[in-house]
This record gives structure tokens, sequence and C-alpha cells, in this order.
């Protein structure tokens, strides 16, 4: 049995009452409350009232898109977003990372597949909600300095020269995997594992979608990176601080 206050709470976004209904079936199954909106102005309002763990949202909705209704929530709320849509064209799947979206699954899909990528996103969100160290004489073991970058991971802050940067869940994830290792080459594919997780069945096109927003928030001049710098035709890593201009 599940122990109701443990139970993570999920928003369905969807027009079609025939997909909700599938989706309250099978997230209820697994343990999950469900609360629902049809339409995207009902979404944004149910997401800043209710603060739901993860929103499963549709692009095609009545009265607001569903891009517009992630770009609102996101800009308010650090809630993982797994968009749910017909359209599995690259660009749409591009734009609705680019507003925020943590994952992008098209329709008609895998249960299964779903259910995965859910467990997934809840798992690497579960860091934000920690906000004190453990052990208050230890907090420096908590963080994270690579020459002007700074992490802490119990705070889930990140600090360029000083100054406070506000990452989403996954993009937070992504430059602590890298920050851990100043220098070291990381391929796309193994930060798509690392970062995404085993259970992800994504496009490699995310790993570059989450580094490009990472480079605007903390880089001065994104076409010459000078923290988080591209080795083409490999991958991504952090510059050593003496590599840092």
């Amino acid at each position: 049995m599940f122990d109701e206050e443990d139970k993570k709470t999920i928003l369905i976004v969807d027009d079609e009452q025939s997909i909700i209904d599938i989706l309250v079936y099978n997230l209820k199954k697994e343990g999950y409350n469900t609360i629902e909106a049809n339409d995207g102005v009902m979404a944004v309002d149910m997401a800043l009232e209710k603060k739901p763990d993860l929103i499963l949202l549709d692009i095609m909705l009545p009265k607001m898109d569903g891009l517009t209704a992630c770009k609102k929530i996101k800009s308010a709320l650090n809630v993982p977003i797994l968009i749910l849509s017909a359209k599995d064209e690259e660009l749409d799947k591009i734009v609705g990372l680019e507003l925020g979206a943590d994952d992008y699954i098209t329709k008609p899909f895998s249960v299964r597949e779903l259910m995965a990528r859910i467990k997934a996103n809840l798992r690497k969100s579960e860091v934000s909600v920690i906000t004190e160290p453990v052990e208050k004489e230890k907090e420096d073991d908590h963080k994270i300095r690579v020459g002007d970058l700074q992490l802490d991971v119990d705070r889930f802050e990140v600090r360029v020269r000083g100054n406070k940067v506000d990452l989403t869940v996954r993009e937070f994830e992504a430059l602590k995997y890298l920050a851990m290792q100043p220098g070291q080459i990381v391929s796309r594919e193994l930060l798509l594992e690392k970062v995404w997780g085993y259970e992800y069945f994504g496009d490699i096109r995310t790993v570059d979608v989450t580094v490009r927003r990472i480079r605007e928030k903390i880089e001065e001049d994104t076409t010459n990176p000078q923290i988080l710098v591209t080795k083409r035709g490999v991958g991504y890593y952090i510059a050593k601080p003496e590599d840092q201009i």
C-alpha cells in the first residue's frame, strides 16, 4: 500500500478526456495522485495553485497552447514538465525544450516508457527540495568550485562570478556532472545516460539544447564560451580554473 502523504501528485493537461482517463488509470495504479486540466489557462492556474510534483502537458490545447503554458509555469515554478504531443517534428521538440520542458514524448506512446520517464524526472527533481546541508560543519563538502563557477548541491544554487544563476533541475544536474570532473571531456551519449537516466529513451539533441540553455545563463559570450566548452565531435567539459578567462 502507498502512504497518501508520500504520494507524488501529477497534473495531467489534455483536451481529450479519453487520454486523461488512460493516464489517470495507469498513474493511480503506479501509486500517484492525479489532478486534471483541459486547457492551457486552467493548466497554469492549477499548477500555480496546487504545485504538483510533475506535469504531463499536451501542446495542442484550447485557450492557451501548451508551449505558452509551459513557459508561464516554468517562470514561476521549478517543476518537471513532460510534453505529450502528436507532433513529432524536430522543431517542436526543440522549441519545447527551449521553453523549459524537461522531456518530450510523442503520441501514441508506450505506457511503460512514459512511466519510466516520469520516474526518472521525479528522481532528478528531488534534489531541489533539499534546502539545508546535512551537517553544518561539513557545508563546504557540498559545494563544487571550478574557477568562476560555484555550485551548492544542497541549496540547489549556482553562482558565476558571485552572481546567482537560476537553472532548471535538469540544467543543474548536467552542470553538476560536468563540474565534478573539470577538464574531463564527457560525450553527449554519456551525459544523456548519467543525467537523464538509464530509463530515458530520448534524443541526443536534448543534451545540446540543455547545454545551450546553460550557456545562455552562465557565459558572458555564448559564441566564445569560457566555462562550459565544446570539444567538437567528442562532447563537453568544464574548463579548469587556469583556462577560464
